[in-house]
């Protein structure tokens, strides 16, 4: 953007153009030397590019200072983010807790330090407190599951005699299956056999009939008896 020309008569009032004005007016400087002198205003338009230089140049500064508050703010993202600071405020709390409940016991945890050891308790390195807690944890699930593995070993030695009480029964199974395999076949034969009957009935009926119109008197079923004239 171009400095305004205080010899153009066009641009807007400005001190330059006022103060020429005046010199003019008194006679200090002739219209004709003015015109001669307004052909260029680079004075003004260099400072019109050094303003704007330092304009760019302090944006690029605000600029930079915000992508390094940026920066600082995601270093120190683990120490003033409110999730990262909920999570350290519920473990701190967790803690607190934790030491409430020991200085309550105090005396008591106090009198079970002075108590000497009778073989109730065992001298544990704190760096093996962890794995003692799980081991704790195996220990009480083998504690659960120990009279189901002694009901094992108890039946360790019956083990053949129970082997061969399996194998009868299995024996017995297979005959019951074969057995109901074969009454299966057998109403299926029956329910055949039922339908043939049930189709030859109407024909009988029919037969029957027609002797009746002849003359012919025939006993009813069963079909074996004779026939009478």
């Amino acid at each position: 953007m171009e400095a305004a020309n205080p010899w153009d008569e066009a641009s807007a009032p400005n001190a330059a153009r006022l103060l020429l004005g005046r010199f003019v007016a008194s006679g200090l400087v002739t219209q004709e030397l003015l015109n001669i002198s307004k052909k260029s205003a680079s004075c003004f338009v260099n400072f019109s590019r050094l303003q704007q230089i330092t304009n760019i140049q302090a944006e690029i500064n605000q600029k930079n200072l915000e992508i390094e508050l940026l920066r600082l703010e995601k270093d120190a993202a683990d120490v003033v983010h409110p999730s990262f600071l909920d999570e350290k405020c519920h473990t701190l709390q967790h803690m607190n807790n934790h030491l409430e409940a020991v200085l309550k016991e105090k005396r008591s945890l106090r009198q079970r330090l002075l108590k000497p050891m009778c073989q109730e308790n065992l001298p544990i390195e704190s760096v093996y407190h962890r794995y003692v807690v799980h081991l704790l944890e195996m220990a009480v699930t083998f504690i659960e599951k120990l009279e189901t593995h002694l009901e094992t070993i108890r039946n360790i030695p019956h083990l053949d005699a129970n082997l061969k009480k399996m194998s009868k029964a299995l024996a017995k199974m297979n005959i019951l299956v074969t057995e109901t395999e074969e009454l299966a076949e057998n109403i299926l034969k029956w329910r055949e056999q039922q339908k043939e009957v049930s189709s030859c009935i109407p024909q009988i009926l029919a037969e029957e009939n027609d002797l009746h119109k002849h003359g012919i008197i025939t006993p009813s079923l069963p079909f074996t008896s004779k026939v009478h004239v």
